[in-house]
């Protein structure tokens, strides 16, 4: 069996990582790693939980040289660390916190290594040996194992530095945003390095300005590898930015407004990846310019009809480092032998009323919308459940959760209406102030149940309320005189004291954020006032004359001082 050197730089001198600003060689970090791997306890199995990249890489390797087999969870609930004691009861936790992570026999990583940098001979791996076990979500909420050999690992990664660009021999330092236990971050801000020669920042940023900062930390060329929701938050938050030389993105559908928006502020090519956990990365694609994915060299796509309970033929992948064939569970449509079209998760299709589109679609159209800075489209759990029956009683309906500060539900809900079928749109669609995205940027479907419930019973007790403002009013004399409409003052006071109604509370010492009159309401005319409050506690309302927007507005839970509402 063949073997593969642990490290493929061209010499012990070249740069392998950069902690907080300062480079380390090839020799200082394989120092670390034979020093550690002759301090690691007993047990064949080990839970990398180093949060600092560096010492994730060093413990990676360390792992590996002594034999035993990195256990890579997609989160750290007690439930998964439970589950990875059944699986590998000999499993203990190797952390860089003060105090250990997770409820497992823990290892801390040294403050300090006594390490022999005179080292010269590179560690040899068998290829066949198991590097990782990463997991994925199985249908019974039981974690399915993905076993990775080094072999296949060094092939996949021999072939990405080369398709992604990066083996001109140019000293590229990659600095990620996502965490190296996550598949994508465990391959390209770590494994990419080891084996293409390159360089990573020991840094995890997650805030725009840190991101920012982390790039500003290592030198050119610098690749930034990040997700769409931190590359949406940078470019909103940061106005002036570093340049890259490439940028990396994956974990979630990219748009290709950001993608067009992240290369000018960033001065550097996109590139979108595209693969799984099973799989690692299998395609990539310059989201700014193309819709197409490119298959990497030697790895091939076939499809094959599925069981009458699948949704349409599945999608294999096989060659190159996919050493089996592996299902994928994406909606694929084949172009030709090297090149493909994604059209979602299959999992995501729905059917509305005999209506069919896909959840990726309708986020894309969602987030697409000016003013919307985050938002997800949610299929309710009864939804397999229901009948999905033109005129059917039990048709589900689908929940979106909107970050939207300047606008109001009417507005997202009209700027819908011109991007997708009424059958999807939203009932109901919730403001909230933030999405609990994990740290590469995904949502939990647990976690949008729960937030969806929460917003749902916060706003139960808010029904639409019907009123007229009558012609003799005493505010109407002189407004208009042979056309009058009621005065916005008039509308924005019915507001506030019906919603205070509503709520039980008086709004008098309330601040009007914001306030539009978008049509002019007659007197007699029947109105339909609705509102909402957000988790901090602003109050969202909305006017309407039938299908017709009047007004709408935010109502902040208190005035600045000397400010009157």
């Amino acid at each position: 069996m063949p073997t593969y050197p642990l490290v493929s730089h061209p010499t012990l001198d070249h740069t392998l990582a950069w902690r907080d600003g300062a480079p380390v060689s090839v020799r200082a970090f394989l120092a670390d790693v034979m020093a550690l791997a002759t301090m690691l306890p007993p047990g064949d199995h080990v839970f990398n939980a180093c949060s600092d990249r560096y010492r994730f890489a060093v413990a990676l390797c360390a792992t590996l040289v002594a034999g035993k087999v990195s256990l890579l969870p997609p989160m750290q609930t007690p439930q998964m660390v439970r589950q990875l004691s059944v699986f590998a009861p000999d499993v203990f936790c190797l952390h860089d916190a003060a105090a250990c992570p997770v409820d497992l026999p823990g290892f801390r990583y040294p403050d300090a290594l006594t390490a022999d940098t005179t080292l010269i001979d590179v560690p040899q791996i068998d290829a066949s040996q198991v590097m990782a076990v990463l997991f994925t979500s199985g249908s019974t909420g039981t974690p399915v194992p993905h076993r990775k050999t080094w072999g296949a690992l060094v092939r996949c990664m021999r072939t990405a530095v080369a398709h992604l660009g990066l083996d001109g021999g140019r000293a590229f330092t990659l600095v990620g945003t996502v965490p190296p236990q996550h598949m994508y971050g465990f391959e390209v801000t770590v494994l990419l390095a080891l084996q293409g020669g390159l360089a990573f920042s020991n840094q995890l940023p997650f805030y725009p300005a840190d991101i920012r900062e982390a790039l500003l930390a290592v030198p050119q060329p610098r690749v930034l590898v990040t997700s769409p929701v931190h590359l949406r938050a940078l470019l909103a938050s940061e106005p002036a930015l570093p340049s890259a030389s490439l940028v990396l993105s994956a974990t979630a559908p990219l748009s290709q407004t950001l993608a067009q928006a992240a290369e000018t502020r960033l001065s550097a090519p996109l590139l979108e990846i595209y693969g799984s956990t099973e799989t690692g990365q299998v395609a990539t694609r310059r989201t700014a310019q193309e819709t197409a994915w490119h298959l990497y060299p030697d790895v091939r796509m076939e499809s094959r009809s599925g069981t009458p309970e699948d949704d349409g033929p599945t999608v294999w992948v096989q060659g190159g480092h996919v050493e089996t064939a592996v299902p994928m569970g994406d909606a694929i449509e084949l172009i030709d032998e090297a090149h493909f079209l994604l059209h979602g998760r299959k999992a995501d299709l729905i059917n509305i009323a005999g209506k069919r589109s896909s959840l990726a679609y309708l986020n894309h159209q969602l987030n697409a919308i000016a003013g919307v800075e985050d938002g997800v489209f949610y299929m309710p759990d009864d939804a397999s459940a229901a009948p999905h029956t033109h005129g059917s009683a039990a048709v589900t309906r689908l929940v979106a959760l909107v970050v939207a500060p300047s606008l109001s539900t009417a507005d997202v809900l009209r700027a819908l209406h011109e991007r997708i079928d009424a059958a999807f749109l939203p009932r109901p669609l919730l403001l909230v102030d933030a999405l609990p995205r994990n740290e590469t940027g995904k949502l939990a479907r647990d976690v949008l149940a729960a937030l969806v419930a929460q917003h749902s019973h916060r706003n139960a007790h808010k029904p639409d309320m019907h009123f007229t403002i009558p012609a003799d009013h005493p505010a109407l004399p002189g407004h208009f005189p042979g056309h009058p409409i009621v005065p916005g003052v008039v509308l924005l006071d019915h507001a506030l004291h019906t919603i205070g109604a509503a709520l039980g509370r008086s709004l008098d010492a309330c601040k009007i954020s914001s306030a539009k009159f978008l049509s002019p309401a007659a007197p007699g005319e029947l109105l339909d006032l609705a509102f909402e409050t957000t988790a901090s506690n602003a109050v969202r309302f909305t006017i309407r004359a039938g299908e017709r927007d009047v007004a709408s507005g935010v109502l902040s839970a208190s005035a600045p001082e000397g400010v009157a509402a």
